[in-house]
């Protein structure tokens, strides 16, 4: 595993979006003694499945799995990710936004969610913030899921491709993953949003068959 290199991971079945992520990835500020490098999936049968290709296939430590619709707008990402790792590496996983606890529904929008992201619809663009300092002093708040447009790691562990097999759910997933392997999850305390989301349409067609699978998983007495 190489210390000193960060490699962003991200699934894609449209050229334009993914060469607008990576114009941003290329502009971020690299600390000294340390690399970038980018890793496409094309054609992944599922989020988790395409993950575990790049994830395999990198021996970075640091990994940073995002949207091909998510621009990274904080040039000091790398620099600020690596310093709150660097502090307390019990944290696995780190997100912009997340939720404190998953509700019975498993459903991530039904709780309040904390942390900041600029978020593209078709018609507007809105900032989503919900301030960490509002409620703890330190330089995070640990959550239990972290929505999968930006999720930074510095450990390696499987994605659920055995369970999740299409493009919902695999981040609240892995959030429990880590959990489970006795690793936190958190969301920094910013001062302006790292990203924009550009949302655009959002498909549903699979969500229920995959939120059903999550709560029976994690919801039922598993955690």
């Amino acid at each position: 595993m190489n210390d000193k290199e960060i490699c962003f991971i991200m699934c894609t079945n449209d050229p334009l979006y993914a060469e607008e992520c990576m114009f941003y990835i290329r502009r971020l500020y690299v600390p000294e003694g340390y690399a970038a490098d980018i890793l496409t999936v094309e054609d992944a049968r599922s989020m988790t499945a395409g993950y575990n290709e790049a994830m395999r296939c990198s021996d970075a430590r640091y990994k940073v799995y995002l949207h091909q619709d998510t621009f990274i707008v904080n040039r000091y990402l790398i620099r600020d990710m690596l310093a709150l790792f660097g502090r307390h590496p019990e944290i696995g996983m780190l997100g912009n936004i997340g939720v404190r606890r998953m509700p019975p529904s498993g459903v991530m929008w039904d709780a309040d969610r904390y942390g900041m992201l600029y978020e593209t619809h078709i018609y507007e663009t809105e900032l989503l913030m919900n301030r960490i300092e509002n409620v703890t002093a330190q330089d995070h708040l640990e959550v239990e899921a972290i929505d999968g447009f930006i999720m930074m790691t510095q450990y390696d562990i499987p994605w659920r491709e055995d369970l999740f097999t299409r493009w919902d759910f695999y981040d609240a997933s892995q959030s429990m993953e880590f959990i489970r392997r006795g690793y936190r999850v958190a969301v920094p305390r910013m001062d302006a949003p790292w990203c924009v989301h550009d949302c655009g349409f959002i498909s549903l067609r699979d969500y229920e068959e995959e939120r059903q699978k999550y709560v029976r998983e994690y919801r039922d007495g598993h955690a």
